[in-house]
């Protein structure tokens, strides 16, 4: 098993037919005083499947800050059946939709991990609103 892509969106689902839908794929956000929060981020994993991964498999998404930090984890458990016959390789998307705890600017990343090894990133840029400058002496500031 190993993991196709890992992105950031405003939305996803999957349709009637079984398709993955995406919308608003982004790798940069701009914020506001830090810290702060992004609401309703959607995270999208794809991840693809043989028969040869059949049973469970733990998949564990990291929020890492530019520091190296964790700041938020989460870990489930993938159940893999049988395949239908003639099936070589099974697509399983994960969507998650979660807020992102930010405190600082700059590069974070979404690590998705199987088995405890990291099979693919996302990186973020979070940018914060430069300072006004302050009014030069005498100015009339309303």
């Amino acid at each position: 098993m190993h993991v196709s892509f890992i992105l950031f969106a405003d939305a996803a689902n999957i349709s009637q037919e079984g398709k993955l839908n995406i919308l608003g794929v982004f790798d940069a956000v701009h914020a506001g005083p830090l810290p702060a929060v992004h609401p309703r981020a959607t995270v999208v994993v794809r991840l693809k499947a043989s028969a040869g991964d059949m049973g469970t498999h733990p998949l564990t998404l990291r929020w890492i800050n530019p520091r190296g930090m964790e700041l938020w984890s989460s870990t489930a458990e993938l159940a893999i059946q049988q395949p239908p016959v003639g099936t070589a390789e099974l697509d399983m998307p994960v969507i998650v939709q979660l807020d992102l705890p930010l405190d600082v600017p700059g590069e974070y990343r979404m690590a998705a991990a199987l088995h405890d090894r990291v099979e693919g990133e996302a990186r973020l840029h979070v940018h914060t609103a430069a300072p006004l400058p302050p009014p030069p002496p005498g100015a009339l500031v309303s």
